[in-house]
């Protein structure tokens, strides 16, 4: 890893998914993480896109550094909020990993259509899914330059 005396920044996610069990499981696995971060958690559209424009209640909330989107929820699923967040201009710089237990070739590709940043399937072995998590932030938290917050 790159040399750095500064303290670790905490890598923010929103992870949005509609299954508590899920939630929780990816909650765990990223708090279990080499590198610091703070999962921030959306239930639906309404939630997700209040908490990623900072409004309501959300309106002291930190900007992602990275959402975390299951494809498949009720209502508004994740392509729509994949949709509205690459189509808004205040958004569309966070990055976006799909997150979902879907492996068929159509919603790769149309993941990717819809300009996600990234295509992971969530592994059935809870060590492999600790294995991604660390591996996730380490890559979006260590590697990857981010966008700077708030510029406009």
């Amino acid at each position: 890893m790159p040399r750095n005396d500064s303290p670790p920044r905490v890598l923010q996610i929103l992870l949005i998914d509609d299954n508590p069990a899920d939630i929780e499981l990816t909650r765990q696995c990223f708090l279990d993480s080499r590198t610091p971060n703070e999962v921030h958690c959306a239930m639906n559209a309404e939630v997700a896109l209040a908490f990623l424009k900072r409004v309501g209640q959300f309106a002291q909330s930190p900007r992602p550094d990275l959402v975390l989107l299951d494809l498949n929820m009720p209502g508004t699923d994740g392509r729509e909020i994949l949709a509205a967040i690459k189509c808004d201009p205040e958004l569309l710089t966070i990055p976006v990993v799909i997150l979902t237990t879907s492996d068929a070739d159509t919603d790769v590709d149309g993941a990717y259509r819809l300009r996600a940043n990234s295509y992971l399937r969530k592994p059935a072995d809870l060590n492999e899914f600790f294995a991604m998590a660390d591996l996730v932030c380490t890559y979006w938290g260590h590697f990857v330059v981010l966008p700077p917050v708030d510029v406009k």
